[in-house]
C-alpha cells in the first residue's frame, strides 16, 4: 500500500517539477561517472610479466588466459616479455614490484631451478615471490633439425654417443625446463651434448628449423605447429604417458629410456607481501579463465594438461619442487 500511494504522489508532480528534477538527475550521474573511484577502477592495469622472448609455452599460456582474466578483474592488461637470465630478470622484477595486485608472473617449473643454479641472485625464490595459481603441466618433446641423419629415439642416441660435445642442442635459457630436460636426458643416454643458451624458447626454434642447432627437449606448445609443418622431427614424449597433443608420438620410456619421465608445471606468481584478499581474487580470477572451455580446448591441443588447484596445494607444491630440484641440480653440477 505504501508503495502504491508514494507512486501515486509522484503522478501528481506538476510538469514544471519533472522538467527540474530530470536535468538535476543527469548531473548527478556525471559527476557520479567522473568521481576519482570509478576513474581509478577503470584505469587499472594488470602488468603480466612472460620471464621469456615471444613464442613460447609460457608466452603462449599467458596470452590465452590473460584477456579473460583481466576481463574478470575489470582491468586492462599488458603482457610484459622481459626474456633473459633464464627468466631471473622477471623474477626480479616481480619480487621488486608493489604487492598491489597489479603485477603478476607466468613462469614454468624452471623457477624452482634458480636457487641451485645461481649463487647471487638479487631476491630469494623462497621469501620474495608468492605462488599464486597452478596452471598444468606438460611433457617436454625430443625433436632435431630436419638435416640431422637420424630417424628415431635409438638412431639419435647412438649418433650423440659416436659424435660426443658435436650436437648443439637449444633452449630457453641457462636454467630453462629445456636446459634441464635436456641435462636429465644426457644422464642415463650417456651422451654428451653442448648447451646453446637463448633468450627464450622462440628464437631457439627457428635455429633448430634453419639448422644452426640440431636438437632440443622442447615443451610441445612452442614446437607443435614446426611438427604439423614437418620443418623439424619429433621423436618422442617426456612423460610417462602419451600426450593428447601428439598421440601418435611415443613417449621416452616406450622407446627405451624406462621410467623417464619429465613434464614441467605452469604458475603464475605474484609479489610476496600482496595482502591475502588480493591473492583470492587473482586466484579466482586465472582459474575462471583456466576453466573456460575455450581456454581448455586450446591449451590441451598445444600439449598444456590444465588442473586447477587450492593456493594452499601450489604452494606446497612448489616448496617441494625448490627442494628437489636443489638437489638434483647440485649433483648434476649445472651453474648458470
Amino acid at each position: 500500500m505504501k508503495i502504491d500511494v508514494k507512486i501515486g504522489r509522484l503522478n501528481q508532480v506538476n510538469q514544471t517539477g519533472r522538467f527540474f528534477l530530470l536535468p538535476c538527475l543527469v548531473l548527478i550521474w556525471m559527476i557520479s561517472l567522473t568521481s576519482p573511484a570509478v576513474q581509478a577502477q577503470a584505469t587499472k592495469t594488470l602488468n603480466v610479466l612472460v620471464p621469456f622472448a615471444a613464442g613460447g609455452t609460457v608466452d603462449i599460456t599467458a596470452r590465452q588466459l590473460s584477456k579473460d582474466i583481466g576481463q574478470s578483474l575489470n582491468m586492462n592488461v599488458i603482457v610484459d616479455n622481459r626474456g633473459g637470465g633464464g627468466g631471473t630478470i622477471a623474477t626480479g622484477l616481480l619480487a621488486r614490484a608493489n604487492p598491489d595486485g597489479q603485477t603478476i608472473m607466468f613462469h614454468h617449473m624452471g623457477i624452482t631451478f634458480d636457487t641451485a643454479l645461481y649463487d647471487k641472485l638479487p631476491f630469494d625464490t623462497k621469501t620474495d615471490i608468492a605462488p599464486l595459481a597452478y596452471l598444468g603441466a606438460t611433457p617436454n618433446v625430443l625433436v632435431v633439425t630436419n638435416r640431422l641423419p637420424v630417424k628415431n629415439v635409438k638412431e639419435f642416441i647412438e649418433y650423440a654417443r659416436a659424435n660426443p660435445s658435436k650436437i648443439n642442442y637449444g633452449s630457453g635459457g641457462v636454467g630453462s625446463a629445456g636446459h634441464l630436460a635436456m641435462e636429465t636426458f644426457q644422464v642415463p643416454t650417456n651422451t654428451k651434448m653442448t648447451h646453446i643458451p637463448y633468450k627464450g624458447s622462440g628464437p631457439a626454434i627457428t635455429d633448430l628449423v634453419s639448422g644452426e642447432i640440431q636438437a632440443m627437449l622442447m615443451t610441445i606448445a612452442a614446437i607443435k605447429p614446426y611438427i604439423d609443418n614437418n620443418q623439424v622431427k619429433a621423436f618422442a614424449t617426456s612423460g610417462l604417458v602419451r600426450s593428447a597433443a601428439l598421440p601418435d608420438l611415443p613417449t621416452l620410456h616406450e622407446s627405451g629410456l624406462k621410467g623417464f619421465n619429465y613434464s614441467p608445471w605452469y604458475g603464475v606468481f605474484v609479489p610476496a607481501k600482496t595482502p591475502a584478499p588480493i591473492m583470492n581474487q587473482l586466484h579466482d580470477a586465472i582459474n575462471k579463465a583456466l576453466e573456460n572451455p575455450e581456454n581448455k580446448k586450446k591449451l590441451s591441443g598445444q600439449g598444456l594438461e590444465t588442473k586447477v588447484m587450492t593456493r594452499q596445494e601450489f604452494e606446497k607444491s612448489y616448496q617441494e619442487d625448490l627442494d628437489r630440484w636443489y638437489k638434483t641440480i647440485t649433483k648434476l653440477n649445472i651453474k648458470g
